[in-house]
């Protein structure tokens, strides 16, 4: 059916009327500047909608084809590249990193595996030598620096989120295999052959459709034990939202934080993840098999950078109580951005669900708005 509430556009399903009313609660109080939504349903685009403002300023609508950075939700499509070229044979999450990537043996990494990167076990959330924003926009530098560092505990041994090298970790294991950096592979592999609205390395033909992130508001003051505190990265580089409006960040391939679409466009691609293989329109990119891959548990505890308790699959997180207390337990994959932008897939309901916003929350990965949109999902297989 067509949404009909104010300001709120596309198609929804009446199945999922609780999350609509959601949307529009918070459009109207302001909570919400613009976002869009997107749900596939075992196989159907049953949720296909947005609405509100480009900019806090309300000069022009978020329309159908707007796009905005969502941060670190980029992950998901590091994950489904990676099992992408598991599939055919070309990647072995159980090799040695150093077996694609020879340099990075150095400094006590020589038996780390793919499995470790892919799950943010490695010793590596960042860069020890010193960083700029700018110098993620450089493949080669910014790689070169990570082959030569040692990880700061045992990999394997825990978590610590690698909140802006994780696509520069994985994405130069890409490289060596294919030749192409990730958002090169995504564009070729994925994006292009399935029609979807998604860049890693955004050409500027498109900025005219970007809604710039709204910057969340600075802390009040840093709060002992506060998860917020303990995300700050100890090593660099520290970064401003404001970066992402720039076209040094828009156009370089950081696979683990500036992708830029929208919900649908990210659906059109996860959807390969919830619905055995095959995306939404049939084009199959993963066998069944391989997906069984993500739910090989690599981690379950604090995370060492986000401060709270995390649950690491191969490529992507799983639930855990602890730390997402509204996902349901399943086989669900999942992930979400700063400020609040969310992607999950789950595999039992055959069910792929997007948010993504321009708002920012304080929260770095997720917000209460996104724990009351997954709540308001949830109650729609319940009723």
């Amino acid at each position: 059916m067509r949404c009909t509430l104010a300001e709120i556009h596309g198609s929804c399903s009446d199945q999922f009327t609780a999350l609509r009313d959601a949307f529009a609660r918070n459009l109207d109080s302001g909570a919400e500047v613009g976002a869009s939504f997107a749900i596939a349903l075992e196989g159907e685009m049953v949720v296909d909608m947005w609405g509100g403002w480009v900019d806090e300023e309300h000069t022009a609508p978020w329309d159908r084809d707007t796009i905005t950075n969502v941060w670190s939700s980029t992950k998901t499509m590091m994950g489904l590249e990676a099992l992408m070229l598991m599939d055919r044979g070309e990647l072995d999450a159980h090799q040695k990193v150093a077996h694609y990537w020879p340099e990075f043996a150095a400094n006590g990494k020589a038996d780390m595996e793919i499995r470790h990167l892919l799950s943010h076990t490695s010793g590596l959330p960042g860069w020890e030598e010193p960083v700029t924003t700018e110098d993620l926009y450089d493949w080669e530098k910014s790689t070169a620096m990570l082959a030569r560092q040692p990880p700061r505990w045992a990999y394997g041994t825990a978590s610590g989120y690698q909140a802006l090298n994780h696509g520069h970790l994985i994405g130069e294991v890409i490289r060596r295999i294919t030749g192409l950096k990730p958002g090169e592979f995504l564009a070729k592999e994925v994006a292009g052959p399935l029609g979807a609205d998604f860049h890693i390395g955004l050409d500027p033909a498109h900025f005219d459709r970007i809604s710039p992130v709204i910057p969340p508001p600075p802390p009040i003051e840093p709060r002992a034990g506060d998860p917020l505190q303990a995300a700050l990265p100890p090593i660099g580089p520290m970064l401003s939202a404001k970066k992402s409006w720039g076209e040094g960040w828009r156009t370089a391939d950081i696979g683990g934080a500036n992708g830029h679409g929208n919900a649908r466009s990210i659906v059109q691609i996860q959807s390969a993840i919830s619905h055995g293989g095959e995306a939404l329109g049939g084009t199959r990119l993963l066998s069944a098999p391989t997906l069984e891959t993500i739910f090989e548990e690599q981690s379950n505890g604090v995370d060492r950078q986000l401060g709270v308790p995390v649950r690491f699959g191969i490529g992507y997180a799983m639930p855990l109580k602890a730390y997402r207390e509204y996902i349901p337990e399943g086989r669900l994959a999942f992930w979400g951005g700063w400020g609040g932008s969310s992607v999950i897939n789950d595999l039992d309901r055959t069910m792929s669900f997007s948010y993504v916003m321009n708002k920012m929350s304080e929260g770095v990965n997720g917000s209460p708005r996104t724990e009351e949109y997954i709540t308001a999902l949830y109650q729609a297989f319940e009723d």
